[in-house]
């Protein structure tokens, strides 16, 4: 019992980590990501990328591998956060020699410029990097947040300090409200915005085409996240995914048609749940990507209005 429970075990990591990555094998896919522009500046990134939060804890060379595989499929966009457990660390290691092919993001939840500017130098070194693409305002929630990052000796002062150094080339932020959002927006000149653009919230509690719409009014490159959440998970439930604080939408259909709508939008590109095999399955769906249908927009709103959205509107 003991050996066949090993060799189920064996066979499940096996297919459910790199078993969907065989696209070699599926016919009618490309091989590499599609691209979209980052705003005017010449960049374009890959429509998924790959969080650090989806390979933290796991084994040095398996991240290796996921790094690899997802280089070698079109991937050149790479978001990571101190927060993140090892994963700063985990890149700085299996990105090393990617690194002039890559885009990297990562950020602060640092405030003032003093904290900033500690937590920078500590990710350059984690990364093993003397730069970094994007650096972001991670989790811009409350009011307090935005007025703090932008007071004297706040974390905004150094933020412009490193790019004009050369230590950042992009500015950007992260929020999970759309109240803040709209106001970050409105007090800088952002380069990018990292944000959900989910359907169950998008139909279901009007979150996000507000926040989407100022972001092309004032050119700011929208990066989406939560794209595949449906609702957090009910108390009692089985945590299919238990990487994740909430229910993702994993089977094929609902899957393709959430993610789909997600690139539908006028994103950039998406961060898939921070799993691996939902990233296996973001990148298969990317792959093979074509805008959603009428049909299926019909169909998401009524599976939208079983859940509870994983963010509230607060505006």
């Amino acid at each position: 019992m003991r050996r066949r429970e090993f060799l189920k075990n064996l066979l499940r990591n096996f297919i459910g980590l790199w078993g969907i990555g065989r696209f070699s094998e599926l016919s009618g896919i490309e091989k590499l990501l599609p691209k979209r522009s980052f705003g005017s500046t010449g960049i374009k990134l890959s429509i998924i990328g790959l969080g650090g939060a989806t390979i933290m804890n796991l084994p040095q060379k398996e991240v290796n591998n996921i790094v690899s595989w997802a280089i070698d499929h079109g991937v050149n966009y790479f978001d990571v956060a101190p927060t993140y457990g090892n994963a700063e660390e985990l890149y700085g290691i299996a990105l090393k020699r990617h690194r002039n092919r890559i885009f990297l993001a990562c950020k602060t939840l640092e405030r003032n410029a003093k904290g900033a500017e500690k937590e920078f130098y500590n990710s350059l070194k984690r990364l093993k990097t003397d730069y970094i693409d994007l650096y972001q305002f991670h989790a811009l929630t409350k009011i307090e947040d935005i007025d703090k990052i932008f007071a004297p000796k706040g974390a905004m002062e150094f933020f412009l300090k490193i790019k004009e150094k050369g230590f950042i080339r992009f500015i950007g932020f992260s929020a999970h409200s759309v109240k803040a959002a709209l106001i970050a927006m409105d007090r800088f000149n952002f380069d990018s915005i990292l944000f959900p653009v989910n359907f169950v919230m998008y139909f279901k509690e009007n979150f996000g085409p507000q926040v989407i719409r100022k972001a092309q009014e004032k050119g700011i490159s929208t990066l989406a996240i939560k794209s595949l959440g449906k609702q957090r998970w009910l108390k009692g439930a089985i945590k299919t995914y238990p990487r994740l604080w909430y229910e993702p939408a994993s089977s094929p259909e609902e899957a393709s048609m959430a993610l789909r709508f997600t690139l539908s939008q006028p994103v950039v590109s998406a961060l898939p749940p921070a799993d691996p095999d939902l990233f296996k399955i973001s990148m298969k769906i990317a792959l093979r990507y074509t805008p959603i249908k009428f049909w299926e927009i019909k169909k998401l709103k009524e599976i939208a209005k079983k859940y509870d959205p994983i963010f509230h509107l607060d505006i």
